[in-house]
């Protein structure tokens, strides 16, 4: 199985959070992320007051996944889910969204603690590393 990391799953790991670094040696090889959430975490980056330690962290980690870019067979996948949504009154940030489609084209699954906006997007696998117990 494989799996493309939210944003704040990648977070968690680069602040070291146990649980969620021991996902990533089980899954090791079957670890994707999307360029929008890189530039998300690259914003993290350089916010702080030293970023070295903080770049030098998402460097290590990004040696470590697949990076997967938003392309048109993407870009119209979301046009046509976001239309869906939107006639039903629901609305999910861009980048979520886009994120989300990305999965989908590849069926993969997204590792997010933000189920708020993924759960939205149908046929959409989700699991959530940061409160979910390992599968054996």
């Amino acid at each position: 199985m494989s799996f493309l990391l939210d944003t704040d799953t990648a977070s968690a790991f680069l602040r070291g959070e146990a649980g969620v670094f021991g996902r990533f040696i089980q899954h090791s090889g079957g670890l994707y992320i999307s360029i929008l959430s890189v530039a998300e975490l690259y914003a993290w980056v350089f916010v702080a007051d030293k970023p070295e330690k903080r770049e030098y962290g998402l460097t290590a980690m990004l040696r470590d996944v697949n990076m997967l870019e938003v392309d048109g067979r993407i870009a119209r996948r979301t046009g046509k889910i976001r239309a869906g949504l939107q006639r039903g009154g629901v609305k999910v940030p861009t980048v979520d969204l886009l994120i989300a489609c990305t999965a989908l084209e590849y069926n993969y699954t997204v590792v997010t603690h933000n189920q708020k906006h993924f759960s939205l997007v149908p046929g959409l696998r989700l699991e959530d590393w940061l409160v979910d117990e390992p599968t054996r």
